[in-house]
């Protein structure tokens, strides 16, 4: 059973013309009239609402429907609160700093494109975002290709892998943190449960992009350099900064401890690192955990990359989150949902089917809407139930909507992210798509893991009649 009761059946044609109308209003906001995808699916909320009255259903049911699909959403509010703060803290503490220049000493003249990518992903992990990333290393890295006279499709590929892995598998990203939340499986076990199919895929691009890198004898990589030491004069690169918050960070994932918890550990030791290098008034401090680090190097490009956090830059996607899940609310109390999935049920009764299926729905969603946050939510909210039907745990779904969700939106080119990637790289979407290696192997590697049972967690029945978790299995 769903989690949301419907107290509607609408006839097919009614659930696909209702579904096709919400498309269009979200997919034309977003991509025809470059709207925040907040007013658009406030339109398709208030759609939604209007059908529902015009069928004789009170408010006050409608309402609910809302609420229910908001309440799903409260565990990733909290925690993007404290991913801010996190964020915040690091960058004062010269965490992410410490570990970006780190990160840049691995560049040398030899396999180039895998050293981006590289780069790139360790960036990413660190600071959370992907198009943070590209807009910061990855425009460093376009520079240098340029002064180098290398392909900028196939650096703009390595880039967009890199940024995306990173954000993949950062605890610090809000996709990875809605796909967690949205489904109920806690944060680090998402990670480690997605390490499955993005470890292969990592090694797979990292082995391709080592076998087309060109040689490069006279590079000019003063660019970078300037970008480096731009880091290094900010005084807060330190060995002890990068490595205390991160092993801090590793001991309690691996602990298993919440992971609220954890970030605020891991804020509180970056915190106490801020102190050491240099006293910091409470009321500036108590200023920075809300609004965010603010980084004033000259260099624009150190500044936009390190100016960011706080708890108040996750109320964009805070806001996104809990619109969203109340579009779906009302989404399932109309039926509407229910009655899709019911039309094609009879093809969903094997695991394999049912992991193709959600797989191309999120694929399919960042296609017709061009919204990541969009595809992991209402995929996770989809399939929940049919998931359970077919035995599979929940972190198996919060998995696929992030192989087929989150790395496919910067291949689509009206989407969010290709949008924002292509214009900040100069490099067109069509152009750097067949070089983005990890978002083209990802959402293949976990249909076939679907299909083969690979790598899968299913739910056993014990003696008590209770559902729980078994360990990785093997079995379709």
């Amino acid at each position: 059973m769903y989690r949301i009761k419907a107290v509607l059946r609408p006839s097919l044609s009614e659930a696909i013309s209702l579904t096709i109308a919400v498309l269009l209003i979200i997919s034309m906001g977003i991509i025809v009239f470059e709207a925040a995808p907040h007013i658009p699916l406030v339109i398709a909320l208030l759609l939604l609402m209007v059908y529902g009255l015009s069928k004789r259903i009170s408010y006050r049911t409608l309402e609910d429907g809302i609420t229910e699909g908001a309440k799903s959403g409260m565990g990733a509010v909290f925690l993007f609160f404290f991913i801010g703060i996190l964020i915040a803290s690091w960058m004062l503490g010269g965490t992410i700093p410490t570990l970006i220049y780190a990160g840049f000493e691995l560049v040398t003249p030899n396999f180039f494109f895998a050293i981006v990518f590289i780069v790139t992903g360790i960036v990413g992990i660190f600071v959370g975002s992907s198009l943070t990333t590209v807009a910061t290393v990855g425009v460093a890295f376009i520079g240098i290709a340029s002064a180098v006279d290398v392909s900028l499709a196939i650096v703009a590929g390595a880039i967009v892998s890199g940024a995306f892995f990173g954000d993949k598998m950062s605890p610090l990203s809000d996709t990875t943190n809605m796909a967690s939340s949205t489904l109920k499986v806690d944060l680090f076990e998402h990670i480690r449960n997605m390490s499955w199919t993005t470890i292969p895929v990592f090694l797979i691009t990292l082995i391709i992009f080592a076998l087309i890198s060109p040689e490069i004898t006279a590079a000019n990589f003063s660019q970078m350099e300037t970008f480096q030491q731009g880091l290094f004069d900010t005084g807060l690169v330190k060995w002890y900064n990068g490595l205390i918050p991160l092993l801090v960070l590793l001991i309690l994932s691996i602990m298993k401890v919440p992971a609220l918890l954890t970030l605020a550990a891991g804020s509180i030791s970056a915190i106490a690192l801020s102190y050491v290098n240099g006293f910091t008034p409470l009321s500036d401090l108590l200023g920075l955990l809300f609004g965010g680090y603010v980084s004033e190097t000259g260099i624009e490009a150190i500044d936009s990359l390190l100016t960011r956090g706080g708890l108040n830059s996750m109320m964009f996607t805070i806001g996104l989150v809990l619109l969203a899940l109340s579009m779906g609310g009302l989404l399932f109390k109309l039926g509407i949902v229910p009655r899709l999935l019911e039309s094609i049920e009879h093809l969903l009764r094997k695991v394999g089917s049912v992991i193709a299926a959600s797989a191309f729905t999120a694929i399919g969603i960042n296609v017709l809407i061009g919204e990541q946050y969009l595809s992991i939510l209402l995929t996770g909210e989809s399939y929940s139930s049919q998931y359970n039907k077919v035995g599979l745990a929940n972190k198996n779904l919060s998995r696929v909507a992030e192989d087929a969700g989150t790395v496919v939106n910067p291949l689509v080119p009206w989407s969010v992210c290709g949008v924002f990637i292509s214009g900040v790289l100069g490099v067109s979407t069509l152009a750097y798509l067949p070089f983005a290696f990890f978002c083209l192997l990802s959402p293949i590697l976990t249909i076939i893991f679907g299909f083969t049972g690979k790598t899968l967690t299913f739910i056993e029945k014990d003696p008590g009649n209770e559902t729980v978790p078994s360990v990785t299995g093997i079995n379709n």
